[in-house]
């Protein structure tokens, strides 16, 4: 399995975010983070992806062209997590994620069901929340449930947008895992906009860094995030040094001024 994006173009109304976006191949397993400042495209990208926005250009997932889908095809293939958090709505998580399995999975046996939705549960370590209301539920609560959602499907593309924005440290590096987790093991790929480069660096296997004019970075992360790209992108001075347990860290020391055509002499 394999996701190719060319040139893809693609905004709301007459405002293109990004145009002419061509990627390289992702392969299976991957789990790349959509990174850059605000308003470069990240969650236009992922919902573009998804079949929420109109776009131009061709998605190939495994050779399959996406957009010509009917959308309860599309089901079957992605699974899209938005930015905004679940609504607390008086359901039950349980009842929540046996809905987004079914609607993905539906012929497969009540016991297979009831395995699967606990053992998503279990991953994500909110057994606890199995039988909560979402009205009674925090925020960063259900925001686990609505990646509870993505995950119980088995997709074979992720695309998750700040899936860890309502999060404490300590799950945020759960949901990390168990997004890795579910890429190795079933040969997904997950793409996750997120503002966390240090996570991008500790987990992800690629990074896609948008810029302001549609321009756009791909490769491993600590060939792309360098001190050079991160002042070009997010105008900051900023080193990438190593902590105790040799993992890459992004140390920002100062913001800096962009360089405009007008301070060129």
């Amino acid at each position: 399995m394999s996701l190719k994006l060319e040139q893809l173009t693609a905004g709301y109304r007459r405002r293109p975010v990004f145009s002419d976006l061509t990627l390289p191949v992702i392969k299976p397993g991957s789990l790349v983070a959509v990174v850059g400042p605000n308003a470069v495209g990240k969650s236009t990208l992922l919902k573009s992806l998804a079949g929420l926005l109109p776009v131009q250009g061709r998605i190939e997932l495994n050779g399959q062209e996406l957009t010509a889908l009917a959308p309860a095809m599309r089901v079957h293939r992605l699974g899209y997590l938005p930015q905004p958090l679940p609504q607390a709505i008086p359901l039950v998580a349980y009842e929540t994620v046996l809905s987004a399995f079914r609607s993905a999975r539906g012929g497969w046996r009540r016991e297979q069901t009831e395995q699967a939705i606990e053992r998503v549960f279990d991953t994500l370590g909110i057994r606890s929340l199995a039988l909560r209301r979402l009205s009674e539920m925090s925020g960063g609560q259900r925001q686990m449930v609505g990646l509870a959602q993505v995950l119980v499907r088995q997709p074979q593309l992720m695309l998750l947008d700040e899936p860890t924005s309502a999060l404490d440290l300590h799950w945020q590096l759960n949901v990390l895992n168990a997004v890795k987790a579910a890429t190795c093991s079933n040969g997904a790929i997950a793409m996750v906009a997120s503002h966390d480069l240090n996570l991008a660096l500790r987990y992800c296997d690629q990074v896609l860094v948008l810029a302001p004019g549609g321009r756009a970075v791909m490769g491993e992360p600590e060939e792309v995030l360098t001190p050079e790209l991160l002042a070009r992108t997010y105008h900051i001075d900023a080193r990438i040094e190593r902590c105790s347990r040799g993992h890459p860290i992004v140390l920002a020391d100062r913001p800096v001024m962009p360089v405009t055509t007008q301070e060129i002499t």
